[in-house]
């Protein structure tokens, strides 16, 4: 087991009297559904959850654990998505960093946890953050990403290696699979009750069975594929 993330950045931020907010998103590989993001702020000198690791590496049954005591550990916390029409306007990063926008502004902009959608009727409806977002410090996984709109650090397997990260891997990808498990009962062609979007063998078999649904990206090569072959566009 890799050895767990460090809170050595958080203790930066605290001795700056400042909060770290750490925030990932979940789900930019997958033909359909949203990508969904997290953002985490722990109080300083807070005592460390044990069994925090980036949310990849840990059974799905750890993860819904842990996820319960990050929130009642945490002292803001925002979930944000951007669906996957979205995705197939702005492309997969730019979305990816609009779900990042949303985790914030539904962590910190009203002062408490909550969750935020591409639904306009669920978009903050307090001001916008200073750019500066003092007195937080804002940390993401992997690059920067200009599109978040708030002055931020990034940091390469974020979730691997810092504390907020992790944790907020691990509320993103609890959201995004439980949204996933629960389309499952409508579409159960796919198999996302498992596969929570991915492209699995049973996941390509239900699009070549019976087509996409409106969850689909179809920006995305598999998916537009099929819509090629369903109106003949490509000869198979």
């Amino acid at each position: 087991m890799p050895r767990p993330p460090s809170l050595a950045r958080e203790r930066l931020a605290w001795a700056e009297s400042r909060l770290l907010v750490g925030v990932d998103e979940a789900g930019r590989g997958p033909l359909a559904g949203p990508v969904v993001a997290a953002a985490v702020v722990f109080p300083p000198e807070t005592r460390r959850i044990n069994g925090i690791r980036d949310s990849k590496i840990l059974p799905r049954e750890d993860r819904e654990t842990l996820a319960l005591r990050i929130r009642s550990r945490a002292i803001r916390l925002g979930v944000g998505a951007a669906s996957c029409r979205e995705i197939d306007r702005l492309n997969i990063r730019v979305a990816g960093a609009l779900a990042m926008r949303r985790a914030v502004q539904a962590a910190l902009c009203a002062g408490g946890a909550r969750e935020s959608g591409s639904s306009g009727a669920r978009e903050m409806l307090s001001p916008q953050l200073p750019s500066s977002l003092a007195p937080y410090a804002l940390l993401i996984d992997g690059l920067p990403l200009p599109e978040i709109g708030y002055a931020h650090e990034a940091l390469i397997d974020g979730d691997a290696h810092c504390y907020s990260i992790a944790a907020a891997s691990i509320v993103a990808k609890t959201v995004r699979d439980r949204i996933m498990r629960c389309l499952a009962s409508r579409h159960p062609a796919y198999g996302w009750q498992t596969n929570v979007g991915y492209g699995t063998p049973e996941h390509l078999a239900g699009l070549a069975s019976v087509g996409p649904t409106r969850h689909h990206r179809m920006t995305f090569a598999p998916c537009v594929q099929t819509e090629l072959f369903a109106t003949g566009r490509l000869d198979g």
